[in-house]
């Protein structure tokens, strides 16, 4: 799991809000942990891998959006190696971790373990949710024409800028002036979460705004081909918003039980006695979603493939030959068999008339194609008889 209590927990004067949810079944705790992320490692990357019987479409050119989808499933994969690791030295090793306890000043590696795993996963995490940022703020772009894959050199900069700014920025105002008086006053404590916590935020606040406005954009674009709003333009256009549904559906689920659990943590914290029988439902209520939160945030990985691409099933193709990579594909061969997530799709005859096609509408439908990725059955064939799909 993510939480910005992994790195109070470093510090052997922690608060006892933070005592509470630590010392609650730590065997437990490691074991559903190792569980969760484990499975979601493991789904996570058969979703990505190619498919027996399935051959892979050759695509004109790569989309910033594909592969910043790319980069949220990597980020995910290596914060789960993290939490595994993590989780698997504090049940193998229980003594070396219990050194973390006390103000140990000639045996530094267990304090550097807890900082070192702590800061991995944070930064893997905080660096997924600036990537789905920049995911909203690439889909609004590309509609608007304004976004390619120049942009994901910008992408980058502000990601890992932002996400190394923000996590060694916390983790030095938490353990200043040095471990052993670390979380000594919630001074400490605030601007650690702060900068834990604001980019979760404004993916929560800014992506369903940024996603609705591209939703209204692409309507526009489809009335704008032909002056008119036909059944597979507007079928398109709810799959699109769908996906964005589904995305942030995803988000909320993984991440909202973190919010509760802080908040009742800070509130917990303020109390002179969290052992107060009128808090009993409280601390409750914090070991709860305590445990909720160790079994979604891991699983945010295999589910952000189900919403970016769908199910793409079992058969695992792993001999080795040149193919394209599955998260650039666009849609730009008549007949084929999709080997990976791709561009959707919609049965109808194909007719042997061609159109010519303007270059404004050429990038019309390239950018409507960035953002409709989602998978497809291995039977279903691409389809050029709606106007919106002959620049595909």
């Amino acid at each position: 799991m993510a939480s910005p209590r992994l790195e109070t927990y470093c510090c052997p004067n922690r608060d006892a809000a933070t005592q509470l949810v630590m010392n609650f079944q730590p065997e437990v705790f490691c074991g559903v942990c190792i569980g969760s992320a484990s499975i979601s490692l493991i789904l996570t990357i058969l979703q990505l891998l190619p498919k027996k019987g399935q051959s892979p479409r050759k695509m004109p050119k790569a989309s910033s959006s594909s592969t910043i989808l790319l980069l949220i499933s990597i980020c995910d994969i290596l914060g789960g190696l993290g939490m595994i690791f993590r989780s698997s030295v504090w049940l193998g090793f229980p003594g070396f971790i219990a050194n973390i306890s006390v103000s140990n000043r000639t045996d530094v590696w267990p304090s550097t373990f807890c900082v070192g795993s702590a800061m991995w996963i944070q930064l893997l995490y905080s660096a997924g949710f600036w990537w789905l940022f920049c995911y909203a703020v690439d889909s609004y772009l590309v509609v608007r024409r304004s976004a390619g894959l120049s942009t994901i050199v910008l992408y980058h900069m502000m990601t890992w800028g932002l996400a190394v700014l923000l996590c060694v920025e916390g983790i030095a105002l938490l353990y200043y002036p040095s471990l052993s008086s670390c979380e000594n006053g919630l001074e400490h404590a605030i601007p650690h979460y702060i900068t834990t916590y604001v980019p979760l935020l404004l993916v929560l606040v800014a992506n369903p705004i940024l996603f609705r406005r591209t939703v209204s954009a692409v309507a526009s674009l489809l009335k704008g081909r032909q002056g008119i709003y036909t059944e597979n333009e507007r079928r398109l256009g709810t799959e699109i918003q769908m996906r964005f549904f589904k995305i942030m559906l995803v988000f909320v689920i993984c991440w909202s039980p973190n919010i509760i659990n802080e908040t009742i943590l800070f509130y917990l914290e303020m109390q002179p006695d969290i052992n107060e029988m009128p808090l009993k439902n409280l601390r409750s209520a914090a070991l709860i979603t305590w445990i909720i939160m160790v079994v979604l945030n891991p699983m945010q990985g295999f589910l952000f493939t189900l919403a970016f691409y769908g199910w793409t099933g079992w058969r695992v193709d792993l001999k080795w030959r040149k193919r394209e990579i599955p998260w650039e594909s666009m849609s730009s061969s008549t007949v084929g068999e999709n080997a990976y997530p791709s561009p959707v799709n919609y049965q109808s005859n194909i007719h042997d008339s061609k159109k010519i096609l303007t270059t404004d509408s050429q990038q019309t439908d390239e950018a409507i194609s960035m953002l409709s990725e989602a998978n497809t059955s291995s039977d279903e064939r691409l389809t050029r008889s709606s106007p919106i799909y002959q620049g595909w």
